[in-house]
């Protein structure tokens, strides 16, 4: 009895018309789940992550292994770059670490910004820093500081301050080189590197289950011990270390990647400064290997030209355009840097 109704099922052609059915279904799901793919492209929502890793020279970030570095890369791109604005002219600026940051944060060299020097600072709020652009917007855009060095966010950036733009982040993590209850047994050097850990688990927490649109990470260690040791063992050994600090913060950016599959993430390492060429103990003057440094990302939207290696002023405009942000035009027009992304579009003033 089996048999026969098999044999009818054939006859009557409805195996093929199963069969038709089933592929039918099939490809139904494959272009939705193309489509959904393709939405997730055109709707991606950009989110920036930017580390400074202090005083790390060129010549020392290519010649010891950072494999959590190379990771990064093999996504994107590395390139040689420099800092303190051009020599001889008025953006001539000293390669110390707040002139530093001042100029990646704010677009533009200390002439402009004002920082000069690590201390008895008086930041030009006039000239905004990214962060200040983010919370402009239209859209909300949530934000991030993780800093071993409170200054960067209480002074530099004036967090909280009419002038300087009011409250700024939304998440924060810094603090510690101020409390004298954080680690009190430990000398100095072990200290600020304990505190650099303790600022690297924070943002790795916050980026994983929060995910900010606009973050920066701030690591000191490489910094003292290039003051203290100069060249040698212990730089290479710092510079491993930070490595794998990197290495924590990449992997959580691509966990959240991978759970979040619209959003996508530019991730922008740089350093300050270089060292002196004599023993790498100091910093602050126009040399070359204290002028030189480096950006690090992940991205293939950066575009490096070999023949004119980008500056840390740079930064600022580059995700600008990757965050789609609205400039108003007085602070566009301050801009001393170029982007390194190219895209359609341009910093449109609001």
């Amino acid at each position: 009895m089996r048999r026969w109704r098999r044999i009818l099922w054939r006859s009557l052609g409805w195996d093929r018309l199963l069969r038709s059915v089933v592929l039918s279904m099939a490809m139904l799901t494959v272009l939705n789940t193309m489509a959904k793919d393709s939405n997730v492209s055109a709707e991606r929502v950009p989110k920036t992550l930017l580390v400074i890793v202090d005083g790390i020279p060129t010549d020392v970030i290519e010649r010891v292994k950072t494999p959590g570095l190379d990771v990064l890369t093999s996504h994107g791109a590395f390139s040689h770059a420099y800092v303190g604005g051009e020599v001889g002219e008025v953006t001539e600026s000293p390669t110390v670490s707040a002139v530093g940051y001042m100029s990646l944060l704010t677009g533009t060299w200390s002439n402009k910004h004002n920082v000069r020097a690590n201390y008895d600072l008086a930041p030009d709020y006039d000239y905004w820093d990214i962060f200040r652009v983010a919370k402009q917007q239209d859209t909300s855009f949530t934000t991030g500081l993780f800093s071993t060095w409170t200054d960067n966010r209480t002074v530099l950036l004036g967090d909280g301050l009419a002038q300087a733009g009011g409250d700024k982040f939304d998440f924060v993590a810094d603090g510690f080189d101020k409390d004298p209850s954080f680690k009190p047994d430990l000398d100095e050097l072990e200290r600020i590197q304990a505190i650099d850990h303790e600022v690297t688990r924070r943002a790795v927490e916050t980026i994983t289950h929060e995910g900010p649109d606009l973050s920066w990470v701030y690591l000191q260690h490489t910094d003292d011990v290039g003051h203290l040791s100069g060249d040698g063992p212990e730089m290479d050994r710092a510079v491993r270390w930070i490595d794998a600090r990197l290495a924590q913060l990449w992997s959580a950016v691509e966990a959240r990647q991978a759970e979040h599959r619209a959003e996508d993430w530019l991730v922008l390492v740089t350093t300050d400064h270089g060292r002196s060429l004599e023993d790498g103990k100091h910093h602050g003057g126009q040399s070359v290997r204290e002028r030189t440094t480096w950006i690090a990302t992940n991205s293939r939207s950066v575009e490096f030209d070999p023949t004119t290696p980008p500056a840390i002023v740079d930064i600022f405009p580059s995700v600008a355009i990757h965050m789609n942000f609205k400039i108003p035009t007085n602070v566009r027009r301050q801009l001393e840097g170029r982007s390194l992304i190219h895209k359609e579009g341009s910093l449109d003033a609001k």
